[in-house]
């Protein structure tokens, strides 16, 4: 009770404060699909989100300051607008499993929609459900920091005063979408590829005969993925483009090499014929022993997380006894929550409606059913309270959402297969139903936490935002679906005239994570694990960990990316290097610091953002049969020497405008976003 009368939030409870309006709704709502589309995007393409708090924190200021709305309106607008990012990733990491598993083909049906709709509304209203009961206690609980919580209600005090960097975001918005555009029109080629052909031989001293080459490539030019670099830091993205290494400097090419002779290559065989056999064998054997690194990746995460997992899945226990009685009728307006009797039927309702999609979408036995609903419960109970205690942590950037989704796939396919299920496809179907509402749910939850405990420090109205949450996730549930099928169909377009294979999986389109959870779901329960490739990658993995790897998962994640991609990580990780470099030898304050830190991490999500908003169109345009870049081109065969220009045209970008805008020794500090 002491510490609940010493903190005061910055509205007063007793205010009567216009917070829940419609225009800081719909605010909320067009900035969720946005940010969720743009977060689907990027974690298809990168095998990453970016955290949308504050991107969301600053549009919704910009906005609502022309129509003089106040902090509260803001808060909702924040809420509302960054529950789409979370949506979106837990649908990228487990739809296009349906599809890759070879359940949804095609992907876009009427059917399909209705299944996923209901699987992330049903996913995304049952972490919220959780989050009501567990808040009052977790958010006030003085050992969790909520470290970006605290730099969101910074970021929004700050704006009362006149701070803000919309212009920013707006701004590297409008220059990542021109270079994507430029790019689809043939200005420049996105990436420069060559395969270097090694002859015929044999090893001295032995029978082996060998015959392959070494593929090299460039970054991609990508203002998206040179932004997420951007954000991660140097060493991430080192991490990242050290499993390309790995992937196409070694595994690649020494399994080519002793393939090589048995494959269907003429000893005339170009070098582009070499390079398509190297991206098959990349693609069907180093793939899967990456996904075993993921594994390995995703349980030492997890194994690393022990004693606040421990700690989070006992805590939720006693929180729903205190939860249940702690809320008492005439608690002041913070203190609100959606009523008890109200989250009971809800949860209870998305379990039966979790029978009802697995018994009459999937068609399993009665009790299958009923065991995959009872199961998914649990599991989405444990794990929403786990993802908000980690998000009180270390914030909602490094919750390891997939690796609690990675673990409720596994044991709900073991479950099935002990209770005896066979290895169809309604049971694979079940397995990848129940890791999609679970995902859903730990990712909304966390989410959800993060914006309450902003909200609490802000004096925000908690009923009001799980109020604006729940329609949040309707509206960005609802269309979720058109943008994966854009992305997929726009892929599958692309690559019939292309001359590769698209869709989700492919080589454009790679979606690591999804990919992973599709190939568990059918190996586990559909028997068809290529388990010597799986087991391989497993002792890579740990190999990793012996070797003190910092994140042996975005080693995996690196190794199962192109080339291209994890090369333009790195390049943005160097440019933000860089950076922090410059501020040292300028010797900068903290507040100048802070402000660079802020310029940049705006400019960096303003690039992605920018360019899978033009991704988007163009895909619709492919979906449509229309390649206007193959009509309005600049060169029929672009090159790469103007792609080079761009790449260094946006490090420029990125160093010297931050870093120009740091502001003077005796400014305020500012609120880091960078954490």
């Amino acid at each position: 009770m002491t510490e609940k009368k010493q903190f005061v939030p910055f509205v007063s409870p007793e205010t009567d404060m216009k917070e829940f309006t419609l225009r800081a709704l719909l605010i909320g709502l067009v900035m969720s699909v946005v940010l969720g589309a743009a977060n689907a995007y990027l974690g298809l393409k990168a095998g990453m989100t970016i955290a949308a708090v504050y991107p969301a924190a600053v549009v919704g200021m910009a906005l609502l300051k022309i129509v003089k709305g106040t902090i509260l309106e803001e808060n909702l607008a924040r809420t509302v607008g960054a529950i789409g990012e979370s949506v979106a990733a837990g649908a990228i990491f487990t739809l296009p499993a349906f599809f890759i598993a070879g359940l949804w083909d095609p992907f876009f049906t009427a059917g399909n929609y209705f299944t996923s709709t209901l699987i992330v509304i049903g996913g995304g209203f049952l972490g919220i459900m959780f989050v009501a009961l567990l808040r009052r206690v977790m958010v006030e609980d003085v050992e969790l920091p909520f470290p970006e919580s605290v730099a969101a209600a910074e970021i929004h005090k700050a704006g009362r005063t006149g701070a803000g960097g919309s212009k920013w975001l707006f701004q590297a918005m409008i220059v990542g979408a021109l270079v994507k555009i430029l790019a689809e029109f043939k200005l420049f080629a996105t990436a420069w590829e060559h395969f270097i052909i090694w002859g015929k031989q044999t090893i001295a001293g032995s029978n082996f005969t060998g015959q392959g080459g070494m593929f090299l490539g460039s970054p991609g030019v990508s203002p998206a993925y040179i932004g997420v670099g951007y954000i991660i830091g140097p060493t991430l993205g080192a991490l990242a483009f050290s499993g390309g290494i790995i992937a196409w400097g070694l595994l690649t090419p020494i399994i080519l090499y002793f393939i090589g002779p048995s494959m269907e290559l003429s000893e005339a065989a170009t070098s582009a014929e070499w390079l398509g056999a190297a991206k098959d064998v990349w693609a069907s054997i180093v793939r899967p022993i990456a996904i075993g690194g993921m594994l390995v990746g995703a349980g030492f995460t997890l194994f690393k997380m022990r004693k606040s997992l421990v700690e989070g899945i006992s805590r939720s226990v006693s929180d729903v006894k205190k939860a249940a009685t702690g809320g008492s009728a005439d608690a002041n307006r913070i203190e609100k929550d959606l009523s008890f009797k109200f989250v009971v039927l809800g949860i209870i309702g998305v379990a039966i409606l979790t029978w009802g999609i697995t018994f009459f979408i999937f068609q399993t036995a009665l009790w299958v059913a009923i065991v995959v609903a009872l199961v998914m419960t649990i599991l989405a109970f444990f794990f929403a309270a786990v993802s908000g205690y980690l998000v009180g942590l270390i914030g909602s950037s490094n919750n390891p959402v997939s690796g609690l989704t990675l673990t409720a796939l596994l044991i709900t396919a073991l479950v099935l297969v002990v209770l005896g299920i066979d290895g169809g496809d309604a049971g694979v179907a079940a397995v990848l139903g129940v890791a999609a509402i679970v995902c859903v749910s730990a990712a909304v939850a966390g989410e959800m936490l993060q914006d309450l405990k902003s909200g609490h420090i802000l004096g925000g109205t908690p009923w009001k935002m799980e109020i604006g949450n729940i329609i949040g996730v309707v509206a960005s549930g609802a269309v979720m679906f058109f943008i994966l099928t854009i992305l997929n169909d726009g892929d599958v377009a692309r690559g019939a005239v292309e001359g590769y294979k698209g869709g989700f999986g492919s080589q454009e389109l790679p979606a690591p994570q999804a990919s992973l959870m599709a190939i568990l779901a059918r190996g586990i329960v559909g028997g068809e694990m290529a388990w010597p490739l799986i087991i391989v990658g497993i002792f890579m993995g740990f190999g990793f960990i012996l070797m003190g790897v910092k994140s042996p998962m975005l080693v995996s994640v690196g190794m199962y990316l192109p080339l291209t991609t994890t090369f333009a990580i790195f390049v943005g990780g160097i440019i933000k290097g860089i950076t922090e470099t410059m501020t040292k030898r300028r010797n900068f304050n903290e507040g100048q610091k802070a402000r660079t830190e802020n310029v940049g991490i705006l400019l960096a999500s303003g690039l992605i953002a920018g360019e899978a908003l033009m991704g988007l169109v163009v895909a619709m345009f492919a979906v449509g049969g229309i390649f206007m870049f193959n009509v309005f081109s600049f060169f029929q065969n672009p090159a790469f020497f103007i792609g080079f220009i761009v790449i260094i045209l946006v490090a420029l970008y990125l160093i010297i405008t931050p870093l120009r805008n740091a502001g003077r020794p005796d400014d305020p500090v500012p609120p880091s976003v960078g954490h």
